[in-house]
Formats: structure tokens, C-alpha cells, sequence
């Protein structure tokens, strides 16, 4: 490493997937046009498959199931429709989640 210079690398995202019993993921649920970011599958490079548990977004909290994402709690003023209509991914509501 050289002091002041960008070196290319994964950085500390390839250290948190190996080495954590569980990962949880803090971010908006949608890009900045609307488009949904939470989707069946991603295009993008992966840091490790499999390895999130949970999302926490600014329009609810939900759980990563094989089956797709399980929603167990909805931001204040925020409905199922809502967040359907925002989410890309197989979705399904946790009894109670309100």
C-alpha cells in the first residue's frame, strides 16, 4: 500500500461476509428515479452470496428467507401496497407487520 495513492480492492466488505454470523443491510429501499434497489436477482458483482439476513430500509424492515423477503415491520405511514409497489424481489408480509 502506498500512503496517498487509491488502491483497487474489495476493502473491508470481503472481511464483514466471512467473518460475521449475521449481516444486515441499512439502505433506501429505491434508487434515486424510483426504481426498485431490493430484486429477484442481482446484476451487479456480488461480495458474497447468500450472506444477508435481514434489511432495514426507510420504508420497512424485513427478513431474507429463501423463499424472497419477508417483511416483519412497516415504517410509520407506509402500507403493504406501498411496498410492493417499490420491491422487485418475492415478497410476503410476516403475521402481525404492521
Amino acid at each position: 500500500m502506498i500512503p496517498g495513492k487509491r488502491v483497487k480492492g474489495m476493502g473491508g466488505a470481503m472481511d464483514l461476509v466471512s467473518g460475521v454470523r449475521q449481516v444486515v443491510v441499512l439502505m433506501e429501499h429505491t434508487a434515486a428515479g424510483g426504481s426498485a434497489k431490493l430484486v429477484r436477482n442481482c446484476s451487479l458483482p456480488l461480495t458474497g452470496k447468500g450472506v444477508v439476513n435481514g434489511v432495514i430500509t426507510d420504508l420497512c424492515a424485513l427478513d431474507v428467507t429463501p423463499a424472497g423477503f419477508e417483511v416483519f415491520e412497516l415504517a410509520e405511514g407506509e402500507t403493504r401496497e406501498q411496498i410492493e409497489q417499490r420491491t422487485e424481489g418475492s415478497l410476503r408480509f410476516r403475521d402481525g407487520a404492521a
